[in-house]
């Protein structure tokens, strides 16, 4: 049993001889745990303002189109292009007046192409 022996030793001379640096480094992390608790604290009482949410609200009531370009973009054919062409889909509006014709609520129709 004498290796058991030397192990221990061994095992206690490391011990003795860390135990400083490892007591140095424990007191170093303390200090700096304690110095951002106190900036922490410190801060603490301050205003702090909410962040602004992203989220987009949606309008309650829907605004009248008074003008509207038959475009790539165009989605939905508004009601007083429908009255006013007699036609319901912007396909057929495209191949009667062309691409990028303008409607305006109240004014006469673009020219023909």
């Amino acid at each position: 049993m004498p290796r058991a022996a030397a192990a221990s030793s061994i095992n206690s001379d490391i011990l003795t001889a860390i135990r400083p640096a490892v007591t140095a480094i424990a007191n170093l992390i303390a200090k700096l745990v304690a110095e951002q608790v106190e900036i922490e604290v410190r801060s603490a009482g301050r205003a702090v303002r909410a962040p602004k949410r992203l989220v987009k609200s949606r309008r309650t009531g829907r605004t009248e189109i008074r003008k509207w370009t038959a475009d790539r973009r165009a989605r939905r054919v508004p009601t007083f292009v429908i009255e006013a062409t007699g036609l319901d889909t912007k396909k057929k509006i495209v191949g009667k007046y062309g691409a990028n014709a303008t409607f305006e609520k109240g004014k006469p129709l673009p020219k023909a192409a």
